[in-house]
């Protein structure tokens, strides 16, 4: 048996907003028992005062992990966002305190994809409307303004994972799928790509967003780009809030341009349930607004669950920093008789690893492994080392090089 420096029931875990408990099962199993979870999330100041001697933090989309909070934490080690986003996280911030973050990229893309056909049906055939007036008492069998998905053209911005399963789904169903994306992504199927974005949007039925949150994404579909869309069309997104103009997209539903739309996400956005969601968009006919569910099925919460809980237990355990998002990927076997294996995060500057391994060196400490990955930020390095070794003198003055940022032994 491995023995780690620091005994697992003594690292704390703080999980937020309702984690789903797969994670706990998960790190129960591995041996970590010192676990609190709560079902909300927590300001920025609520988060300082309860991140002090944290050691993982897992968090779903509406925790903020601020600079501020970041500065904060005197003990973290690995931040677990357990959903697809990271923008709930100064990412820059984190890496340059040795945090790395993990999230779940791929585990809920199946429930955002079979949403949006949902919707896409619901909006052909003026479901929201009619089950609107029906709920009123008004019977309204009509069949104006009601359409089939076979043979329509959906289009697709963005083709990743969630818009390519997207495309799956709905060429199935008998429709046409064309796409546009800033990279040159393989089609599946029959899907097409489009050379510009204003070419999808002239040419689709049904506009669908799959684009991450960046500079380049923000208010992307403005009043020009919605204008460009074809008249009697209908937009989805279920990608991020910050996307899509809002007001500009209420004046088009209103005008007639376009005959619907379907959102999920929202430039703001209650911080928790019960508090009153704001928008335009509310009661307008033939409008679906959901509030931020696309990912959450018990399928993909399991999955999510799953998947970040194991990242963060990989970096605890190894050192392991495959699939995060904000560090360079380093990952080393742990071998049979366990070395000592020590973990030295640092600022890129010339001769932090030499003065490293001198540490080593001037203890006759033989380096069996060692693999070194750097951004032009941060470096990490994981060594393992033959022989004895007193953790305590070598760790202090590993700490104490200039430029360390983070140093641990593991084990």
């Amino acid at each position: 048996m491995v023995k780690h420096s620091l005994s697992k029931d003594k690292i704390r875990i703080l999980l937020l907003e309702g984690v789903h408990d797969n994670a706990l099962r998960e790190f129960k199993a591995r041996g970590y028992t010192n676990i609190e979870s709560l079902p909300v999330a927590l300001d920025e100041a609520e988060l300082i005062e309860k991140i002090q001697g944290v050691h993982m933090l897992g968090i779903r989309s509406r925790t903020r992990v601020t600079e501020k909070v970041l500065a904060a934490a005197n003990r973290l080690m690995t931040v677990g966002c357990f959903c697809i986003g990271t923008n709930q996280v100064s990412l820059d911030a984190a890496r340059r305190a040795g945090v790395p973050v993990f999230n779940a990229p791929y585990s809920n893309t199946r429930s955002v994809a079979e949403l949006v056909i949902a919707e896409a049906v619901m909006l052909l055939r003026r479901i929201p409307e009619k089950s609107h007036q029906a709920h009123e008492g008004v019977w309204n069998k009509s069949a104006k303004d009601s359409y089939e998905l076979r043979g329509k053209t959906l289009g697709l911005v963005g083709y990743g994972h969630i818009g390519s399963q997207a495309s799956i789904l709905a060429e199935s169903m008998g429709m046409q799928v064309r796409y546009f994306d800033i990279e040159k992504k393989l089609a599946i199927g029959n899907a097409r790509p489009c050379e510009t974005l204003d070419e999808l949007l002239g040419l689709a039925d049904v506009v669908s967003l799959h684009v991450p949150s960046t500079p380049q994404t923000k208010n992307m579909i403005g009043e020009h780009e919605i204008r460009a869309m074809k008249a009697g069309s209908y937009l989805i997104n279920a990608s991020r809030g910050n996307v899509v103009v809002i007001d500009s997209l209420a004046k088009a539903l209103k005008d007639g341009h376009l005959l619907g739309a379907a959102i999920d996400v929202f430039p703001s956005e209650p911080a928790a349930n019960g508090e009153e969601f704001i928008s335009p968009l509310r009661g307008l006919p033939n409008v679906i607004l959901t509030p931020h569910i696309g990912g959450s099925t018990h399928e993909a919460q399991a999955n999510i669950g799953l998947e970040v809980a194991e990242k963060l237990i990989k970096y605890s355990d190894n050192g392991s920093t495959v699939g995060a998002v904000n560090f360079v990927e380093v990952s080393l076997p742990v071998k049979a008789g366990g070395q000592p294996r020590f973990l030295h995060i640092h600022a890129n500057v010339p001769g932090v690893l030499r003065r490293v391994n001198d540490v080593f060196s001037s203890r006759n400490l033989n380096i069996s492994a060692q693999y070194l990955q750097t951004d032009p930020e941060v470096g990490y390095v994981v060594v393992d080392v033959d022989g004895k070794v007193d953790e305590t003198e070598l760790m202090h003055e590993l700490q104490s090089l200039d430029g360390t940022i983070r140093a641990r032994f593991l084990y």
